[in-house]
């Protein structure tokens, strides 16, 4: 969706509130594809700063669904976007300025989507876990550890101490 900020960019001290219902379905990144399974309507808060420049506050929650990184069972999580961005018309705007910078703008429209999955971007989590106490799957046989031990021999020898152990094993006596 397209906003058009043309009043907002050229007029001194306007503000304008809108509440905008987004098209998001999914948001795709390297750690995957999420589908969005909730989200509340976004708050623009769009006001002017001078000349060919504005201020952009924005309110918003989602929910995805997403896997945990442990044991890897679906888990719903919620993200909420609460940003203020500062935005320069495309007259001021220069070419040495970072496209990443404004890459929501086109010329004097505001794409909603693109906004938000920028902001998506920034607040997703580093670590998604079912539970805080999550243990994972066997690293041998894929069981779930939640759920109860799998009787795996779970011994990790020490990788720094493995050519002593070879010395040792090599002078044993038959």
């Amino acid at each position: 969706m397209l906003i058009n900020l043309t009043d907002v960019l050229t007029s001194e001290g306007k503000v304008v509130e809108k509440h905008v219902e987004t098209e998001l379905l999914q948001l795709s990144c390297r750690m995957g594809v999420f589908t969005v399974e909730k989200k509340t309507p976004l708050t623009l808060t769009l006001s002017n700063l001078g000349i060919n420049k504005a201020s952009v506050q924005g309110r918003m929650e989602l929910t995805f669904a997403m896997n945990c990184d442990r044991c890897l069972k679906p888990v719903s999580k919620k993200v909420a976007l609460d940003f203020a961005r500062q935005i320069i018309g495309p007259d001021e705007h220069t070419e040495d300025a970072e496209d990443d910078d404004q890459n929501f703008m086109d010329g004097y429209q505001l794409d909603v989507e693109r906004l938000i999955q920028n902001e998506c971007f920034l607040n997703l989590p580093v670590k998604v876990l079912c539970r805080p106490d999550c243990k994972g799957i066997c690293m041998q046989c894929g069981a779930d550890l939640n759920e109860g031990k799998c009787g795996c021999d779970t011994f990790i020898p020490d990788p720094r101490m493995a050519r002593i152990k070879d010395i040792f094993d090599a002078n044993k006596e038959v």
